[in-house]
C-alpha cells in the first residue's frame, strides 16, 4: 500500500466517519445498519476491526469490521449482536471504502491485512457475505460460495455466503 494510507485498529473517535461511510455505501440499497448495530459487532472483537486512515489528514477513508462467528452463519443486519462467539472462523462483516477510492487496490490491502491478523490470531477460516454481486470479485481472493447457506433477508436478494481458508503464511 502506498504511503498515502495506513491501516490501523478502529478507535472510539472514528465512529462518525465509519457511520457516514456505511450510510453512503448502503442506504440507497436498504442495507444500512446504523451506529448501534455496527458498534455491537465491533464490541465483540475490537482487535479485528480496522480503518483506512489517510496519512497527513487523519481522515478515515474506509473500514473493515470482522468478528469471530460460527462457520456457515452470519450476523443479521436487522439485529445487534448480543455477545461474542468463540469460533475459529473470522467473519468479515463489512468492508467499505470512500467512493472515490474504489478501484485503487485499497480493498485488497484491507483484505490482506485481515488475512494476516486472522493467521496471527489462530483462525482457520474467513467468511463474509457478498452483496450486490461482489461474489464474482471475491472468487479472485480465494473465496468459495456456499449457496446452501440461507443468508438473512436483510442482506438483499443477491447475497451469497462465502468463505476461504486462512493462509498461515499471512
Amino acid at each position: 500500500m502506498s504511503g498515502e494510507f495506513l491501516i490501523r485498529q478502529l478507535a472510539d473517535g472514528d465512529w462518525d466517519a465509519v457511520v457516514a461511510l456505511e450510510h453512503d455505501a448502503y442506504a440507497a440499497d436498504g442495507l444500512s445498519e446504523g451506529r448501534a448495530a455496527l458498534q455491537s459487532r465491533v464490541a465483540c472483537s475490537p482487535g479485528t476491526c480496522f480503518v483506512l486512515e489517510q496519512v497527513g489528514t487523519g481522515a478515515v477513508r474506509g473500514y473493515l469490521l470482522s468478528l469471530p462467528y460460527p462457520p456457515l452463519r452470519c450476523p443479521d443486519l436487522a439485529v445487534a449482536e448480543a455477545g461474542a462467539f468463540a469460533s475459529d472462523n473470522l467473519h468479515v462483516h463489512d468492508l467499505v471504502l470512500a467512493e472515490e477510492l474504489r478501484g485503487r487496490e485499497l480493498a485488497a490491502n484491507l483484505m490482506e491485512h485481515v488475512q494476516a491478523r486472522a493467521a496471527e490470531g489462530g483462525f482457520r477460516q474467513i467468511s463474509m457475505v457478498a452483496v450486490r454481486g461482489s461474489d464474482i470479485l471475491l472468487r479472485f481472493y480465494g473465496y468459495r460460495a456456499h449457496r446452501e447457506v440461507a443468508v438473512p433477508a436483510s442482506y438483499g436478494r443477491r447475497a451469497v455466503y462465502m468463505s476461504r481458508p486462512v493462509d498461515s503464511a499471512g
